[in-house]
């Protein structure tokens, strides 16, 4: 009997250890090889092109002819400016505020140090959470301590006399 649970505990053990190790913290995946029914959006209608020869080849990530400039188009219907897509320039209007938050110095790699930093996090869980059977949620067991206390930080910020007109309300 003792034999008997040993080894079935050895092969759990064996089995959650050869489990995902590429740290991926979600477990939804797309088993079929179809279309993502959401990557195609009526953008404007369909049209018969005059000569289907002469169209060009579809290449990912270069505008088409429905649909010249997605990114535009989706801020003008947010009620944006669409020009404000175009260059890679901060605008004059947003000048001060790019001045304002970069008054204590900025990190150029800040993007790439983040990714090393979320791939440590999600390494160093995926250790230790091999045994975690069943539907979990593993994002938020694996952030819950970065996560940030609203009620404790409002109780902060008013103890130092910050005004805090948009308090969140109590959770219970």
């Amino acid at each position: 009997m003792r034999r008997s649970i040993l080894a079935l505990a050895l092969l759990t053990f064996a089995a959650a250890a050869c489990g995902r190790s590429d740290g991926a913290l979600t477990r939804i995946t797309n088993e079929g090889n179809g279309p993502d029914e959401f990557a195609v959006l009526p953008t404007a209608p369909l049209q018969t092109p005059e000569s289907y020869n002469a169209l060009p080849a579809p290449t990912p990530g270069v505008a088409n002819l429905v649909d010249p400039n997605p990114r535009a188009a989706g801020v003008a219907a947010l009620g944006g400016n669409p020009a404000a897509t175009v260059g890679t320039t901060v605008s004059a209007a947003d000048g001060g505020l790019v001045n304002y938050t970069g008054r204590f110095g900025v990190q150029p790699a800040v993007r790439q140090d983040l990714a090393a930093e979320d791939a440590q996090v999600r390494r160093r869980y995926g250790r230790v959470n091999i045994f975690n059977i069943g539907p979990n949620d593993d994002y938020t067991s694996a952030y819950k301590k970065q996560w940030l206390d609203s009620q404790v930080e409002q109780r902060r910020m008013m103890q130092r006399g910050v005004v805090t007109p948009s308090a969140p309300p109590a959770s219970n």
